[in-house]
């Protein structure tokens, strides 16, 4: 499989070279233009009402791609809860719960006292957040429209942020948030299997507000849309934790060899902004996304590099391994995002916030 993942990001990122990979991806084109116009007709039943949507009383924000792969959803879930608990608003996040092994209806990852399940059963997303998060409610449903009922029944939130929903059309919601990558929107400009695209471009106009990510400068729209666009970019941060708990920053690693390993959708990006830093890498590891760290993988993990100080990965990686599982020290390192200019974002959350705080009264 992971062969495979390789194959289709080289073609559609740098493109076919071998007439094998050629012929592959004329193959796979057809296949493309069918998926998108499938995923038109899907949208087009939601929009003329033939297809119903289920309308939520609390109100709904959607954080969703146009494209697979990262584009830093889960920071930017992790902003907009430290946004509403910072106005004293109670948020809920509801996911699929991908990578986890839950297959119910539904199920409560934290109800306001920390995480309840662990990062195998609900997934290393919607587990990081609650762990961050402990006083906000995070829930699982492969059918989000499930958790939205039980939340509204119980009214235990004052907003829902439903996680990578855009194509979510079941749902209704009260602001539409897509993120692109500001260097690739759109990829290669097909959708899947040919590209990375979900829907054609031309479903963006569902979205209320754009997210441009790994943007280099506030600068001008990267293409031409009407809805109203953010910049943005991602850091890691200079703060380090071991899986042990003890805290350091990354100039205690400097004069160190160390290993680092991810299993998210575009690990060299990590391993970049680590050598960035100034960290000395010995070996790096790129997992797949969502990778369970099974005994193979972690024996092959501890044996990359004989001679080194230390490892070192995501947060999001950090939830799903233990300090023992590794011979040395093992450290991760947190993804943080910094808006250009949020304006734009914060107005549309502040007027969100009004509205809440105006039903309460």
């Amino acid at each position: 499989m992971p062969r495979l993942e390789g194959l289709h990001r080289r073609l559609v990122e740098e493109g076919p070279s071998s007439i094998f990979e050629k012929g592959l991806f004329g193959l796979l084109i057809p296949l493309s233009l069918l998926y998108g116009a499938l995923m038109w007709l899907r949208s087009g039943l939601y929009r003329t009402g033939l297809l119903p949507t289920v309308r939520s009383e609390i109100p709904v924000i959607s954080v969703g791609n146009l494209a697979v792969g990262g584009t830093g959803k889960t920071p930017f879930v992790d902003y907009l809860l430290d946004y509403f608990e910072a106005k004293n608003l109670r948020p809920a996040v509801v996911s699929r719960g991908y990578g986890g092994s839950f297959a119910g209806k539904l199920a409560v990852v934290c109800d306001g006292s920390g995480p309840l399940l662990d990062a195998d059963c609900c997934g290393d997303e919607p587990y990081l957040l609650a762990r961050k998060h402990p006083r906000a409610l995070v829930m699982i449903a492969p059918r989000r429209a499930d958790a939205i009922s039980w939340i509204n029944a119980r009214k235990n939130a004052d907003v829902i942020i439903l996680d990578d929903a855009f194509q979510h059309l079941q749902v209704g919601r009260d602001l539409d948030i897509v993120l692109l990558d500001a260097a690739k929107p759109f990829a290669n400009g097909y959708p899947l299997p040919a590209g990375a695209l979900r829907e054609f471009p031309h479903a963006l106009q569902r979205a209320d507000l754009l997210l441009l990510t790994r943007a280099e400068a506030i600068g001008q729209p990267c293409f031409a849309q009407r809805m109203p666009q953010v910049r943005c970019r991602h850091r890691i941060s200079d703060q380090l934790e071991a899986l042990d708990g003890r805290k350091l920053t990354m100039h205690d690693l400097a004069a160190q060899r160390g290993v680092a390993f991810a299993g998210i959708a575009r690990p060299d990006t990590f391993f970049q902004a680590l050598a960035a830093a100034g960290l000395e890498l010995v070996a790096t590891c790129p997992l797949p996304d969502h990778e369970n760290y099974a005994a193979e993988t972690l024996s092959r993990l501890s044996n990359i590099e004989r001679d080194i100080d230390y490892f070192i990965t995501t947060e999001k990686d950090a939830v799903k391994i233990n300090p023992e599982d590794f011979p040395k020290p093992c450290y991760f390192v947190r993804l943080k995002i910094s808006m250009f200019d949020d304006r734009i974002l914060r107005k549309s959350l502040d007027s969100l916030s009004d509205r809440i705080r105006n039903a309460d009264k």
